[in-house]
């Protein structure tokens, strides 16, 4: 197969790509330029997109004898991801921005044009494992399904749940069946530079990591009141956006509780730009329900048990599900707390991902 390796400069694609090659596949190495200023120099372990980034993909390219491409892709990350993101704080939503930039970026715009060039697939770093299964709706062919990786603490599978069929079919994650230790072992028998590169995290397009700071400088201040669920003002705010469902840290309430227990955010509401606190208790939810529906195969028939992930590294909960026209329902043996709108559900049947929603409410059944 012709294949296009993502490289973004890390320690994780740098291996993939030299094992699919190993593999035996013709390999062409292509790093995503995503930022429209990108700095010069890594400022920490959160950024991304530098020139150095850029320059240490080259290096392991070179190293492993591939062409070795920059495609520009700035605009359509900062439309498709950055804006998106900005969008959704400021309509009190809480969204996972590498779950966008996996659906609209590295398996739409990146998938897209490989497929136009003559490619065949793409292959990335991601952990995640695809497992090919007969397919009984084909004569003699194969599904490809998404399962976990093997190693749990790095399984990249939650963020994988919004792609298609399609986009598996023509997808591969070479690192699935290896832990990270591994891989950076590898990485320095092969000689690569990157072996002990830190790895990149949280938001990429928010070096320092201050979320709430980034999204004042775009929406600006946007004082108002933070209240009980009595509606009673305790306190102010700078704007609403910069509170999550499950916050407790940085409220700065001037009223404390009668009771003395913490007060945590319950709901955030961006038409009377007020932040909403409780108890802890308010926040146990075990009904879900998701827009933006994504089936990694065929969508499911009537009501499934599944096992519900509502975080990157959260924890998978018993549920059932069932599709309902383009949403999902869900409904969760055990409350949850920290759910907030604009957050994705990633649905699991033992290790493979059924698919995801975007969630839309979250409440008590």
């Amino acid at each position: 197969m012709r294949v296009v390796a993502a490289m973004s400069g890390g320690v994780d694609s740098a291996v993939a790509a030299s094992r699919m090659l190993e593999a035996g596949h013709e390999v062409v190495g292509v790093h995503l330029a995503l930022s429209q200023s990108a700095a010069t120099l890594r400022e920490s372990a959160r950024g991304c997109c530098t020139l150095e980034d850029a320059g240490d993909a080259r290096r392991v390219a070179d190293k492993l004898g591939i062409p070795f491409y920059v495609w520009d892709m700035a605009q359509r990350f900062k439309e498709d991801v950055v804006e998106d993101f900005v969008a959704e704080y400021a309509a009190g939503r809480t969204p996972n921005p590498c779950l966008r930039c996996n659906e609209k970026i590295k398996f739409a715009a990146l998938l897209d044009k490989a497929l136009a060039l003559g490619f065949d697939a793409v292959a990335t770093g991601h952990y995640a494992q695809i497992v090919e299964v007969p397919d009984a709706s084909a004569d003699g062919g194969v599904r490809r399904e998404l399962h976990r990786a093997v190693d749990p603490a790095k399984d990249q599978s939650y963020v994988l749940g919004v792609l298609d069929a399609d986009q598996l079919a023509r997808s591969f994650f070479p690192l699935g069946d290896t832990t990270k230790a591994q891989i950076r072992a590898e990485a320095a028998e092969r000689g690569f530079s990157v072996a002990k590169k830190p790895d990149s995290h949280d938001i990429c397009f928010i070096a320092d990591g201050n979320t709430r700071g980034w999204l004042e400088q775009r929406l600006g201040e946007r004082p108002g009141d933070i209240v009980d669920t009595e509606g009673t003002v305790l306190g102010e705010h700078r704007g609403s956006f910069g509170y999550t469902v499950g916050q407790r840290k940085g409220l700065g309430l001037r009223v404390p509780a009668p009771d003395g227990q913490p007060r945590y955010v319950v709901a955030t509401e961006p038409r009377s730009n007020t932040v909403v606190v409780g108890t802890r208790d308010l926040l146990g939810v075990d009904a879900i329900t998701g827009d933006h529906a994504r089936w990694c195969g065929p969508a499911p028939e009537g009501i499934v048990t599944v096992g519900a992930q509502v975080r990157a590294h959260g924890e998978e909960v018993p549920a059932t599900a069932w599709a309902d026209g383009d949403a999902v329902q869900v409904r969760l043996e055990r409350r949850i707390q920290g759910v907030a709108p604009g957050q994705s559900v990633v649905l699991y049947e033992g290790t493979r991902v059924v698919g995801s929603a975007t969630i839309a409410e979250a409440g008590r059944a």
